[in-house]
């Protein structure tokens, strides 16, 4: 699945799971789907239809900013973990319609060599956070963090921060 359809789906099952009386609106008539409809949330949240739509939908040119994503987890009740993850994906699904930047080439012979005849662990990765290479020692280390994984923004190996943590692709 694509970021932006595990953002579509986020959305879509963070406003089934509310009532309106879940959030003081009145309830008129029949509803065709359980929870909220788009329009609440948007009223709730504080912007437009059209863009709270269009953000639901997955679309690839929406830039939601910090305080727009916020009014939408509280107007979701998100939870902190929930809201947190919020940003991620609007954040994932905005770098995933970019076009792809050029990759590193592979290591060559010599690096791969010199890499290898470390001895301590070595870990190679751009600024991304992208995975290139790594060495023995390095992977024991740090097991996930193989070529090809990303590793979270922010991580670090300082003992007294939290682990670098692989999130894969």
């Amino acid at each position: 699945m694509t970021k932006n359809g595990e953002l579509r789906d986020f959305l879509r099952t963070r406003r089934a799971r509310l009532r309106p009386e879940d959030v003081g609106i009145r309830a008129a008539g029949r509803r065709r789907v359980p929870g909220l409809r788009r329009e609440e949330v948007a009223m709730l949240a504080g912007v437009s239809l059209d863009y709270y739509t269009r953000l639901e939908q997955g679309r690839r040119n929406l830039q939601p900013s910090g305080q727009v994503l916020d009014a939408i987890a509280r107007a979701l009740r998100l939870t902190e973990v929930e809201r947190m993850y919020l940003h991620n994906l609007a954040r994932s699904a905005t770098v995933a319609s970019e076009p792809e930047r050029p990759r590193l080439a592979p290591l060559d012979a010599g690096t791969r060599l010199m890499l290898d005849g470390l001895g301590i662990p070595a870990i190679v990765v751009d600024v991304r956070g992208d995975v290139h290479a790594a060495n023995r020692l390095g992977r024991a280390l740090l097991p996930g963090l193989e070529p090809g994984a990303t590793t979270r923004a922010g991580c670090s190996s300082t003992p007294r921060r939290a682990p670098c943590c692989p999130t894969g692709r």
